[in-house]
């Protein structure tokens, strides 16, 4: 006869709790390491406006997550090993610059002059076995002084069924990373993406060309600095002049 106190062992399901659902939605712990780089004034970034709702007071950090310590725990700490030992077989051992883990999400932060390797590793180590690439994003972080574009790799491990990142990052006055097609062909058209919008330039890729603008645009239009006025638009004949440009009625 069962004990009529005693509570059923939870579940997944509705009675769960929403954080042990969805632990990845869990804020963020306090108490890390954290590396901060500058400072966001106002809620929108918007300056000149006659602001009155009281945002534009704001003042908030602006930081990245630091590096984990061991042990990382799961297969974190798995794969962390037989890379670093992958990596010193072929004698780049210093290929990792850190290992961030935030929100449940393992990144790793590679020097961009080791990146073939590190990513030929990923690829073909059976402890690791990162099959696919599902591409590269651009990111531009103005204050982050010496490293401002940052190139963005998510990696998917269908042997292990594991998911991971890798970020490299080069500086404004030398926006060069190398071309990951050798190892993962899909990325061809990613990293012409990735350079039409963030001049990125990635040394050794086919026919690094761009793949969204006219082949004439000035300047790569996701890169915080670039203006945001409008252009003029063509349609049937007839050219519409941009917001920025058209006559005020008020």
């Amino acid at each position: 006869m069962s004990d009529p106190e005693s509570k059923p062992e939870r579940t997944t399901g509705p009675e769960q709790a929403a954080v042990d659902q969805s632990p990845v939605n869990v804020p963020a712990p306090t108490g890390h390491e954290v590396r901060q780089v500058g400072e966001r004034h106002g809620m929108f970034g918007a300056s000149g406006s006659g602001d009155t709702s009281g945002y534009g007071g704001l003042r908030t950090a602006i930081a990245y997550p630091g590096n984990a310590r061991r042990p990382y725990g799961g297969w974190y700490d798995e794969v962390a090993d037989a890379l670093e030992a992958a990596l010193a077989s072929e004698g780049v051992e210093h290929a990792l610059e850190g290992v961030v883990i935030h929100r449940g999400e393992l990144t790793l932060h590679v020097r961009r002059n080791d990146l073939l390797a590190v990513m030929r590793q990923l690829r073909d180590q059976p402890a690791l076995r990162f099959e696919l690439c599902t591409g590269v994003s651009g990111v531009h972080y103005p204050e982050d002084h010496g490293r401002e574009l940052h190139a963005v790799y998510h990696l998917c491990s269908m042997t292990h069924n594991r998911r991971l990142r890798v970020e490299t990052t080069a500086p404004d006055a030398d926006p060069h990373v190398p071309s990951t097609v050798s190892v993962y062909p899909a990325l061809d058209w990613h990293e012409r993406e990735t350079w039409d919008m963030f001049g990125l330039i990635f040394d050794g890729h086919p026919a690094l060309t761009r793949i969204l603008m006219p082949d004439d645009w000035p300047g790569h239009p996701q890169r915080k600095e670039y203006p945001l006025g409008g252009i003029p638009v063509e349609y049937k004949g007839g050219s519409v002049p941009p917001p920025d440009q058209r006559r005020s009625y008020s």
